[in-house]
């Protein structure tokens, strides 16, 4: 693949850089547009935005240092070149999480109704930058002699984050990309079916990515940790997919009658 796009002078651009910020960009323009659709202030959506974008980035690198701190710990070059890593997506996903729940209370904001215009937004920047992944050829997968087995053969690949060259592997890279697209019309195509909660979107995007994600984990080659004899990320699927049915269940049951779905069942009924 192509780890970098292109230099000038001493400045390198790198690709998974260049996808990074397009998929920061595009979940931010999707929360956007829906925050004006679901009543929002889309300054305070902005504002929000702008804080899960630096808490995902910092997340996902604080947990990529933790689940491979060995490596990084060899010397002060390894350290360095966790700035030119992409982390780990469930880390910037706790962090964002947790520092939305912050805002959201600070500011006033309904919580699950937020979360829900959020949600597919992430499902959206994750398809570019697991393409970002592909380019620069890390989270990359296991051997496999599959006729769609992908083998990378750029040298800084294997210097940057370790690919393995000239093999067959598994694109571990377009099948995360693939599922959350899915995952992503999926939400966007049942959101108005049957009856809305708020924080069903949510929820419902949390259950299906921790279901995608201990699948793919699977077919991956590279070093990730390991809890119990499963994968850092295999272990916080087990604990969120679980979680995220309990709350789609409460929320169901706690969740008052909207006068939208009191409308609508009232049109049904006559």
């Amino acid at each position: 693949m192509y780890p970098e796009l292109f230099s000038i002078g001493p400045i390198t651009v790198y690709s998974y850089g260049v996808l990074l910020a397009a998929s920061y960009l595009l979940g931010l323009w999707l929360a956007m547009r829906r925050a004006r659709q679901w009543g929002l202030d889309p300054s305070r959506v902005l504002d929000l935005g702008i804080y899960i974008i630096i808490a995902a980035l910092i997340g996902a690198k604080l947990l990529l240092l933790v689940v491979d701190f060995d490596q990084f710990s060899r010397s002060t070059a390894d350290l360095l070149s966790l700035a030119r890593s992409g982390g780990v997506f469930y880390g910037g996903l706790i962090l964002a999480v947790g520092v939305a729940f912050w805002y959201v209370h600070k500011h006033r904001l309904p919580l699950w109704t937020t979360c829900d215009v959020f949600a597919p937004g992430i499902a959206l920047g994750h398809v570019t930058g697991r393409l970002g992944c592909l380019a620069a050829g890390c989270c990359y997968g296991r051997p496999t002699d599959l006729p769609w087995g992908i083998t990378f053969t750029n040298p800084l690949a294997a210097a940057n984050v370790g690919t393995p060259l000239g093999i067959p592997l598994h694109p571990t890279q377009v099948y995360e990309a693939g599922a959350e697209l899915l995952i992503l019309l999926f939400l966007l195509a049942t959101e108005k079916r049957g009856r809305y909660f708020s924080g069903r979107t949510f929820w419902s995007y949390m259950f299906l990515y921790a279901v995608s994600r201990f699948v793919v984990e699977i077919y991956r080659g590279d070093p990730r940790g390991e809890v119990l004899g499963l994968s850092t990320s295999q272990f916080i699927s087990v604990v969120l997919a679980p979680l995220s049915l309990a709350m789609l269940v409460w929320l169901r049951r706690t969740s008052p009658e909207t006068p939208q779905e009191m409308t609508r069942r009232r049109k049904v009924a006559a």
